[in-house]
């Protein structure tokens, strides 16, 4: 897929490129980052290059859409939502926010620009999200995007080495109202399995 920049009221999101391994790697120092996503520790800058190296390739192979979230277009990085093919049918999406720019609205602003683009533009039919059980942010995140809750996985998310809970959720085109591709026939209400 041809590289997508997107805007909001506040935010320019575009893929990462080299000009952003500085910034990736200052952010990547946090240790609620560390904790929470499964980025190398210690996090050095050759992680940072391979990162931002990558985010092409995958736009081009259409295997992963990373998104640099900027405070405009020239302001300083402020968060990473990414998403990637997860089967035929879902994909996955994760995010984390530069500590400097927590509480202030942006990912909440980014995301939905993202989780549009995703199902009008990518195809995907279903958007998955995980986080490790505890991860307070992230699900009150995703909540606020329409994300439904569905429950725990048990050791559900690998992260070094060890299989931890999270938490899962997912969106549909129509949470948004928005078309899908393929038609959804919901449970119904109190169904049995």
């Amino acid at each position: 897929m041809e590289p997508t920049t997107l805007t909001t009221e506040r935010l320019v999101l575009r893929p990462h490129h080299s000009s952003d391994t500085e910034e990736v790697h200052a952010a990547c120092q946090d240790p609620a980052i560390q904790r929470w996503i499964s980025v190398p520790v210690p996090y050095r800058r050759t992680d940072a290059e391979a990162f931002v190296a990558r985010v092409p390739v995958g736009w081009r192979e259409d295997t992963e859409y990373n998104f640099a979230v900027r405070l405009g277009a020239d302001g300083p990085l402020v968060a990473t939502i990414g998403f990637a093919p997860r089967g035929a049918h879902a994909h996955e999406i994760g995010y984390w926010t530069v500590a400097a720019h927590r509480r202030r609205g942006y990912l909440s602003e980014a995301l939905p620009a993202v989780l549009r683009w995703a199902f009008t533009e990518a195809g995907c039919v279903r958007m998955v999200w995980r986080a490790g059980t505890g991860n307070e942010a992230s699900r009150a995140t995703a909540e606020k995007a329409g994300f439904t809750i569905e429950g725990i996985q048990r050791g559900g998310m690998e992260h070094r080495g060890t299989l931890r809970d999270c938490w899962a959720g997912a969106l549909l085109p129509s949470d948004l109202g928005l078309p899908s591709r393929l038609p959804y026939l919901p449970s119904p209400v109190g169904g049995r399995v």
